[in-house]
């Protein structure tokens, strides 16, 4: 423990505080902490966990996609092949529709394409079934 002397104003009598130097406590705590940690041994312990095998992740497969292109002179064709008229291209989709998997439907027209002949595919396209119709393309409408 320490005394220091405060002299508040000169010329008075000093007086005497005491303060407790701690210091000195601090060193020896940090000495203790040290031998502490240098003594207990590190434990290399090691706990073998199984994990679970849980099913493995489902297959994603590609869904098969149908792409009917409608021109600007209102011309209609199947993955590229052209068609000749509305009732090949709803024999088509009746035959696409009783699949096990129907495919996507993806209507791509023209952007000088009529507005009723895109119309009639996507009516007959849902007329016939087919759970999955989109349009595709609409970029080009874009201003």
């Amino acid at each position: 423990m320490a005394i220091t002397y405060h002299d508040p104003q000169p010329g008075d009598e000093p007086s005497v505080m005491a303060e407790m130097n701690i210091t000195p406590l601090i060193d020896v705590m940090l000495v203790l902490l040290v031998m502490l940690i240098i003594t207990i041994p590190i434990q290399l312990h090691a706990v073998n966990v199984e994990m679970p095998v849980g099913p493995p992740p489902p297959v994603i497969v590609e869904p098969v996609v149908v792409v009917i292109g409608i021109s600007a002179g209102d011309r209609l064709s199947w993955n590229g092949e052209p068609l000749p008229d509305q009732v090949t291209l709803l024999k088509r989709l009746q035959d696409a529709a009783n699949q096990a998997d129907p495919p996507e439907v993806h209507v791509q027209p023209d952007r000088m394409a009529r507005y009723d002949s895109v119309a009639a595919v996507l009516s007959t396209s849902q007329r016939v079934g087919l759970p999955k119709v989109g349009v595709v393309g609409l970029e080009q409408f874009a201003p």
